[in-house]
C-alpha cells in the first residue's frame, strides 16, 4: 500500500512539473477534484469523417511559455496532464503524409522558427516523459505565426474545405497550424456500400442518391448504372431514370443514354421536366432545353410552367414583348410560394435581360 501512494505521489508532483500545471493538490489520483488545466474536447466532420481533438487546456499565467516554461527543441505533450488524443474515424493525411484511421497521440517539438508536429500511436500515456519516437505515425515540420495572446490553450480548425482542414493550435502569442486532409470520394463510395446493406436498401432513393453522387463526384459510372438500375427495380421514377440516364451517358452508350432520358422525361411531372430543362440551360445545353419546353408545354399549355416555358421560348426568338406577356400570365397563375420568383423575371424581361442564360 506505501508503494502504492509512494507511485500516485510521484505522478501528481510530475505533473506540478509540466507545462500549466502549477497546484499539485488540485489533482487527484484518487478523487475527482477540478483540474487546473481543464479538459477540453472538439470535433470537425471533413466529409463524413469525424476528427476529435481530447486535450487539457494550461493557461499562461503571465509566463514566458515556449522557450521559456517550454524550452525549444523538447518534446511537449500538446496540452496538459494526459497526453492529447486525436482520433480520426478514416484514414487521412497529415501534410501529405497518410495515416490509417484510430486514435493517436499528438505532441510537439517547439521551435523558434518551425515546429515539429508528431502523432504517435501510442495515445495512452500520461505527457510526453515516456514518448518514444519509435512509435511515431507521422512526424512533420510546420512554420507557427505569431498571433493574439491566448490565455488558455485552444484546439480549432480553420479553412475548412470539402476534403480538408486546417488544425490550429494557438496559445500564448503562438499560432500552429497543420492540414488533415480526406479523400471523401472514395470513402463515400466505400461508406456507401456498406449504407446499401442496411434498411437502406429497401428505399428507391438511397440507391438513386448513391447513383447520383458517383456521377457527381466523376467516380464509377458502372457501379451508378447498377445502383441506378436496383433503385429502378424498387420503383420505376422519373428521378432515378434520369440518373440511369446519366451514367449511361459518361459510360459513352449515347443511344441508351438518349432513349432512357425520352422515358424519363415522359414520366416526369411537368415541374420536374421543367427544372430538368433549367438544369441543362445551366450548363450551355440551350438547344436541347429549348426542344425539352416545347414538349413540356403540350402537357398542360395553361399552367404557370406552360407561360414561363412560352416566355423563354420567345425570349430565344428575341421577342421581348411577348415573353413579358407569357410571364406575366404565368405570375398571376404561379403558386404563392413562387409568385415572387416569377415576378422577378417578369421585371428581369422588362430590362431586356435573357433569363435563358
Amino acid at each position: 500500500m506505501r508503494r502504492y501512494f509512494a507511485s500516485a505521489a510521484i505522478v501528481v508532483v510530475s505533473a506540478a512539473l509540466a507545462v500549466g500545471t502549477t497546484n499539485a493538490t488540485a489533482q487527484s489520483i484518487l478523487l475527482n477534484l477540478p483540474d487546473v488545466s481543464q479538459h477540453a474536447r472538439v470535433t470537425q466532420r471533413i466529409g463524413i469523417t469525424d476528427v476529435t481533438l481530447d486535450y487539457h487546456r494550461p493557461l499562461v499565467r503571465d509566463r514566458k511559455i515556449f522557450g521559456g516554461v517550454q524550452p525549444y527543441g523538447s518534446v511537449w505533450r500538446a496540452g496538459a496532464n494526459f497526453n492529447t488524443v486525436i482520433e480520426f474515424t478514416d484514414s487521412v493525411s497529415i501534410e501529405g503524409h497518410p495515416l490509417a484511421k484510430g486514435a493517436y497521440g499528438l505532441h510537439f517539438i517547439p521551435g523558434e522558427s518551425s515546429w515539429i508536429v508528431i502523432l504517435s500511436k501510442n495515445s495512452t500515456s500520461w505527457g510526453s516523459f515516456t514518448y518514444d519516437q519509435v512509435e511515431d505515425a507521422v512526424r512533420v515540420t510546420v512554420h507557427p505565426r505569431a498571433a493574439e495572446h491566448q490565455e488558455a490553450l485552444s484546439y480549432q480548425f480553420d479553412d475548412l474545405a470539402a476534403n480538408s482542414a486546417v488544425i490550429t493550435m494557438r496559445w500564448a502569442a503562438v499560432a500552429v497550424p497543420f492540414r488533415i486532409e480526406v479523400n471523401t470520394p472514395r470513402i463515400v463510395a466505400q461508406s456507401l456500400r456498406d449504407q446499401l446493406r442496411g434498411l437502406a436498401q429497401r428505399e428507391w432513393q438511397a440507391w438513386e442518391e448513391a447513383a447520383n453522387y458517383l456521377l457527381e463526384n466523376k467516380l464509377d459510372a458502372n457501379q451508378a448504372a447498377k445502383y441506378a438500375d436496383q433503385s429502378i427495380a424498387i420503383e420505376d421514377r422519373f428521378e432515378n431514370e434520369v440518373v440511369k440516364a446519366r451514367a449511361l451517358a459518361a459510360l459513352g452508350r449515347t443511344a441508351d443514354a438518349q432513349a432512357t432520358e425520352k422515358k424519363a422525361l415522359a414520366m416526369g411531372s411537368q415541374q420536374q421536366v421543367h427544372s430538368f430543362a433549367r438544369g441543362l440551360q445551366g450548363i450551355g445545353h440551350q438547344d436541347q432545353a429549348l426542344q425539352i419546353f416545347r414538349d413540356n408545354i403540350r402537357k398542360d399549355p395553361t399552367s404557370w410552367i406552360a407561360h414561363s416555358e412560352v416566355s423563354r421560348l420567345d425570349v430565344a426568338k428575341g421577342d421581348f414583348d411577348g415573353a413579358i406577356r407569357e410571364m406575366k400570365i404565368s405570375a398571376g397563375l404561379a403558386p404563392p410560394a413562387l409568385k415572387s420568383q416569377v415576378d422577378a423575371f417578369v421585371r428581369a424581361l422588362e430590362n431586356k435581360v435573357d433569363i435563358n442564360k
